[in-house]
């Protein structure tokens, strides 16, 4: 197994000599730097990085990295994350009907592609329970209605609560959280069935057959309190043709569903995403 790492995210107004002082605080602490990678967003005024080092060898305890670094981010006015290879993230995904995309994160996860533990899935429908039980998973079945939404919400909450939930992934969760929601959790990552901005909402298969598109995509992005406008994580198109009904629009659309969440879900789990405003860098 690899020796584990440090990730620090960063995000921070441009200036000159951020690369030089990011580098000696884990130089000076005896850190070997495995990984840099930096964007400057000149509109924003923004630089941005991520830097993984060797925690063998560091001479910093895990427990006072954060503090150490901070010392060095305040006068910079910078916010950042920390975290650590060997974290194990726990996820929670969110279903209704639809099983291709819940089935195709708990094989992947069976597989090892995803460092995390999925103790809890979620859904306003039971007829996903049986996949929950062949994997051995807790299933909470709770229905949604309009009256009864503020409600149900408040026991979700408390379930990921309860489940230590670092991440909620709708897996073709056909419900908006509402904004009271997100206040409270905003570690949501969202699959929808097109190429945003195109047909966002409902029916966008349909709708993309009714335009005549050539081609169709998927995008999985954080939610955010405006409906399929949040940050964008991960995006992928596959062709069609005039020969291409619904049906079968539905078909490719499904296949590249499952891609493009597992990607996005992938890249979060590795620190891999850094959202500033409504954008994502995505360092490779």
């Amino acid at each position: 197994m690899a020796s584990p790492t440090a990730i620090l995210l960063v995000s921070c107004p441009d200036q000159k000599g951020l690369v030089a002082k990011l580098a000696n605080f884990i130089y000076a602490n005896g850190g070997n730097i495995l990984h840099a990678d930096q964007h400057c967003d000149p509109e924003a005024g923004l630089f941005l990085s991520r830097l993984e080092w060797e925690l063998e060898g560091f001479n910093l305890p895990r427990d006072i990295i954060g503090p150490a670094f901070n010392a060095i981010a305040q006068p910079l006015g910078a916010t950042w994350q920390l975290s650590f290879s060997d974290d194990v993230p726990r996820l929670s995904i969110w279903v209704s009907h639809q099983d291709h995309c819940l089935l195709d994160l708990l094989w992947r996860h069976q597989a090892g592609e995803f460092k995390a533990e999925i103790p809890l899935i979620i859904s306003n429908h039971s007829t996903l329970k049986p996949i929950a039980d062949q994997f051995g998973i807790d299933f909470h079945h709770i229905p949604i209605t309009k009256d009864s939404k503020a409600e149900q919400e408040q026991t979700q909450l408390a379930l990921l609560q309860q489940y230590g939930i670092h991440l909620v992934v709708l897996a073709k969760y056909m419900q908006v959280l509402s904004p009271n929601f997100l206040k409270t959790y905003s570690q949501v990552i969202n699959i929808h069935h097109s190429f945003l901005p195109a047909f966002m909402g409902a029916n966008p298969y349909q709708r993309a057959y009714q335009r005549g598109v050539k081609i169709i995509g998927a995008t999985a992005h954080y939610v955010t309190s405006d409906l399929d406008e949040g940050p964008i994580i991960e995006q992928d198109v596959v062709r069609i043709s005039h020969r291409d009904d619904v049906k079968e629009l539905i078909r490719k659309g499904k296949d590249m569903e499952r891609i493009v969440l597992a990607r996005a879900v992938r890249l979060h789990l590795q620190s891999r995403t850094l959202v500033y405003g409504n954008r994502t860098v995505v360092f490779g």
